[in-house]
């Protein structure tokens, strides 16, 4: 590492394939301002891509939901050991942590012990659940950098320096213009399944998805159903559920940016998640599904402030049910196709949700969120 010590150093560490992504464009905006920045890390390809020298990839660390982070155990440790000696021997001008908090805030406790600075760019839910973390942060971050509109007010009470920058999602869709997204050149309605992007939630979500769609083409053929299938996830994984649950009936298949699925949609039953804000950026009324582990959903509405009385971001955004929600069990294949029939004919109802989705778009901060941090990043080195 000798070779870097005249440049600036900036550790940055994504667990997942949100935070890769947007950690990327982070790196690039950053280069932009300044091309004499050496960078490390744990990460995916997009900030391989950006030119991140990984020294973990981000993909052997990747778990969703509580109990299932037992089967990936030994990886985090591994990573977090690796991730901390590199701290201690590279001495970094600055940490960057996105998302993924349990692994990141453990992090950045030792970069405060080696007064390394902090800056937490896609900060942790602390406002729904594990509140008491927000005094850690407080402890061992300096700066945050938040992407939802109320979080600036919460981190502000709790006396942390905190910046709204915007959502980055309306840097990844370019040239947003709500009122001339395509309408599907299909003559029959085209309802998107999108069921995630980890293994363990599709191999949940899915085939019931596929269950209700069945349903759904049984009271009406006069319908189409599209499978996206993200990037991150091998194409084989979803061909196999799939098959399984195709019966008589055939589902499209979309190996494609979530947007370019979307746009062909009338509507959509999504996977809880960043997914719901991308089908509002794009007006598209929905139906968001939850389904974890009994362990996990038990451990969760143990730690969830009984105050968040919605967990899809669009209507914690909008501070009420814009989409409806299924949670758990209600999240059922009879249930999701009723309430799909219910708002595919109901012309009327689907117009006013979609205006108000994409009035939520206008709460989301505009584009250039990747620059504001890059701004607050190069003010902390």
């Amino acid at each position: 590492m000798g070779s870097y010590q005249e440049q600036k150093c900036i550790m940055i560490i994504a667990g997942e394939a949100s935070g890769d992504l947007h950690g990327s464009k982070l790196v690039l905006a950053m280069r932009e301002k300044n091309s004499d920045l050496f960078f490390c890390g744990i990460g995916g390809q997009a900030l391989r891509d950006a030119g991140v020298k990984i020294i973990v990839d981000a993909s052997q660390l990747s778990v969703v939901g509580i109990s299932e982070v037992f089967s990936k155990m030994s990886d985090l440790f591994r990573g977090m050991s690796v991730a901390k000696k590199l701290l201690k021997s590279l001495k970094p001008d600055l940490l960057i942590i996105i998302d993924f908090p349990d692994f990141n805030l453990h992090i950045a406790g030792t970069a405060k012990k080696l007064r390394i600075p902090v800056l937490y760019y896609i900060s942790p839910q602390v406002w729904a659940w594990r509140p008491g973390r927000v005094k850690k942060i407080r402890k061992i971050v300096d700066h945050v950098a938040v992407i939802l509109p109320f979080e600036e007010k919460f981190f502000r009470k709790h006396q942390i320096q905190v910046t709204f920058v915007g959502h980055p999602l309306l840097d990844t869709h370019l040239l947003l213009e709500g009122s001339s997204i395509e309408k599907n050149a299909e003559d029959i309605p085209v309802i998107g399944l999108l069921p995630g992007s980890r293994d363990r939630e599709i191999a949940t979500l899915l085939p019931v998805m596929l269950q209700s769609a069945g349903i759904l083409l049984e009271r009406d053929k006069n319908m189409k159903f599209i499978v996206s299938v993200a990037p991150s996830i091998e194409r084989n994984f979803v061909e196999t559920i799939v098959e399984e649950h195709r019966g008589e009936y055939d589902f499209e298949l979309v190996s494609d940016t979530v947007e370019n699925v979307l746009k062909r949609c009338r509507l959509a039953v999504v996977a809880s998640g960043t997914v719901t804000l991308e089908a509002a950026i794009f007006g598209i009324p929905m139906i968001i599904i939850y389904k974890v582990s009994p362990v996990t959903y038990w451990l969760g509405k143990m730690l969830v402030r009984s105050r968040v009385k919605n967990f899809g971001l669009v209507n914690l955004i909008a501070g009420k049910e814009i989409s409806p929600e299924l949670l758990q069990d209600e999240a059922s294949s009879e249930k999701i196709a009723d309430m799909a029939f219910e708002m595919l004919n109901d012309a009327s109802g689907l117009e006013k949700t979609r205006n108000e989705l994409l009035g939520i778009r206008d709460e989301l901060g505009g584009a250039g969120a990747s620059k504001r941090v890059a701004d607050i990043a190069l003010n902390m080195l």
